[in-house]
């Protein structure tokens, strides 16, 4: 799975109890010296006293180790587990946040929609997802075993399930913790592309799509790196994505991006704006907040362990820096906003908090706080270029994603919720920031997987001058998700427009979703104003559309 620290101390007390073995031995020998001049008989049965207590010694050794090894892997798993379910928990602030962004006539579809998207997508992981993402790698590309979880666990001579067969490195987890653990970034990338095709995508082909990336997209990409594929040891040096910016968000983002782009946007978003603006913007704050409160589960449960103060202090450091880029990120998008509609934009600021989570995922484990926030300070800018519109034309040109902001308003390519631009752009960023800012000494050594320390040779000493290489391999990751998740994603989107199951009918989306294929057909009983809605008979008459 996802490379981790080793570290030599989780020996420690194996080691102490092996000195002190030795001492006995030590004594034994010097015994047998000072018996020497004793009768053979008496020698010989205190010989034997004395190896019956070196057995005994030495059992009890043994047994300290398989204790110390049962702590451990009860330590990890409840770790993983906890920090799986605040992962999973995410999606009720993705459902919120998106809820929230849409207008409330899709309600409903939306909380569905993801809803569906997490059942589907456990479906596409347990059947396909997982034996591709971590099977036995086939030329580095993809996995081949453990379809339909099986070969999970093993059973003895006598039939009984043995969960966990041996610890290696003390490493002692079963396969299925991790299958959950990995389950849940699975799921939450599938959802990524949920908010970017809201309000008129067909509820049963987004379905079918999920299924799809969750049991093939994503999942190859999921083998080339935290599976050990062949970005694994790219340059020698190989990529480094600690907790997911590229492998997880940006991947969503392309995903998210082709769907959008070939859907085509809502009607009327471009030509009455005002329309589309967030009917509740409560849930979107409460989604952000679910959301991040979610990320303190992906990026520090990323260390994958938790069974020393090693990983116990990355965990820590991991998620200081979480938190200082959040932070960073959203206080700047908010200002930045400011400045250019001189109003307060709450929309804006939980967009910041978001795009500064997704660009610190990545370097979480390998930066130092200045540098977390410096990346957060500069995400901000990345989700402002793209996600904004034209808004920054008159600041300088070192914000060329100034370039895409435009292209995506001359296309007319509407995402409701900023998706792409909050998981696609500071998704690249992340992944470059992860090279960028790593905590070595300058350009010269490079941490990367190996934490707290230098990256290293076969003569056990650092690298040197190879953090040109792993910036070079970060451009390399994000060239080749761009070319598998968005090749296969459009060709998708396109199949299914061109076959006429993308998209649903005019009628449809003028009157809302719920009122045409949900009950009950309105997600609130009341309106903004108090009173209940009233369903408009003109509205909710006419044809029923196909789907």
């Amino acid at each position: 799975l996802k490379p981790f620290l080793h570290p030599a101390s989780r020996q420690k007390s194996a080691v102490a109890a092996a000195e002190s073995l030795g001492e006995h031995e030590a004594l034994l020998r010097g015994s047998a010296t000072a018996m020497s001049q004793e009768s053979p008989a008496e020698l010989l049965r205190e010989l034997q006293a004395q190896r019956a207590l070196l057995e005994e010694q030495r059992k009890e050794l043994k047994q300290m180790a398989e204790t110390q090894e049962s702590f451990a892997g009860a330590m990890d798993s409840a770790w993983l587990v906890l920090c799986g379910a605040l992962v999973m928990f995410m999606h009720a602030g993705f459902a919120m946040l998106e809820t929230g962004c849409c207008r409330a006539k899709n309600a409903s579809n939306v909380l569905m929609k993801n809803l569906v998207n997490v059942s589907v997508g456990t479906l596409g992981w347990w059947i396909f997802g997982w034996a591709f993402a971590y099977g036995s790698q086939a030329g580095g590309f993809i996995g081949t075993d453990g379809f339909f979880g099986l070969g999970f666990y093993n059973k003895d001579a006598a039939g009984n399930i043995v969960p966990v067969d041996e610890c290696e490195d003390g490493n002692c987890q079963s396969t299925m913790l991790s299958w959950f653990f990995q389950w849940a970034f699975c799921t939450a990338g599938a959802t990524i592309v949920s908010g970017c095709v809201a309000e008129r995508v067909k509820s049963p082909t987004y379905a079918v799509f999920a299924f799809c990336m969750t049991s093939f997209i994503y999942p190859i990409i999921v083998a080339w790196t935290w599976g050990g594929g062949w970005l694994a040891s790219i340059f020698g040096v190989g990529y480094m994505d600690f907790a997911g910016s590229g492998v997880v968000h940006f991947t969503g983002g392309v995903c998210g991006l082709a769907g959008t782009t070939i859907l085509g946007p809502r009607k009327g978003r471009f030509e009455n704006p005002e329309e589309f603006e967030y009917h509740n913007v409560p849930l979107v704050v409460l989604g952000t907040f679910a959301l991040w409160f979610g990320w303190y589960g992906f990026n520090p449960g990323s260390t994958l362990s938790m069974h020393d103060k090693e990983m116990g202090a990355l965990a820590a450091q991991v998620a200081m820096n979480t938190t200082l880029s959040a932070a960073t990120c959203g206080i700047t998008v908010f200002l930045l906003k400011f400045v250019i509609v001189r109003k307060y934009d709450v929309g804006a600021l939980c967009n910041g908090i978001l795009a500064g989570l997704v660009s610190i995922t990545a370097g979480c484990g390998n930066m130092e706080c200045g540098s977390a926030v410096l990346t957060g300070f500069i995400g901000a800018f990345f989700h402002m270029a793209v996600a904004a519109a034209a808004v920054l034309t008159g600041f300088i040109g070192a914000f060329f994603y100034m370039a895409a902001s435009m292209l995506l308003v001359r296309l007319k390519i509407d995402d409701p919720v900023d998706a792409s631009p909050v998981h696609g752009a500071c998704g690249i960023w992340g992944l470059l920031a992860a090279g960028l800012f790593d905590w070595g000494k300058g350009f010269d050594h490079y941490h990367g997987w190996s934490g707290f320390g230098c990256m290293t040779g076969d003569d056990g000493e650092c690298l040197k001058n190879v953090g040109g290489t792993a910036v070079g391999a970060q451009i390399v990751m994000i060239l080749a998700i761009i070319a598998w998740a968005g090749t296969l994603s459009t060709l998708s989107f396109l199949a299914l427009k061109y076959s006429g199951l993308l998209r649903i009918d005019e009628h449809i989306e003028k009157v809302g979703y719920d009122m045409h294929k949900h009950s009950p057909s309105k997600a609130y009983a009341f309106n903004a104003y108090g009173g209940y809605v009233k369903e408009s008979s003109s509205e909710a008459s006419g044809s029923e559309g196909s789907e």
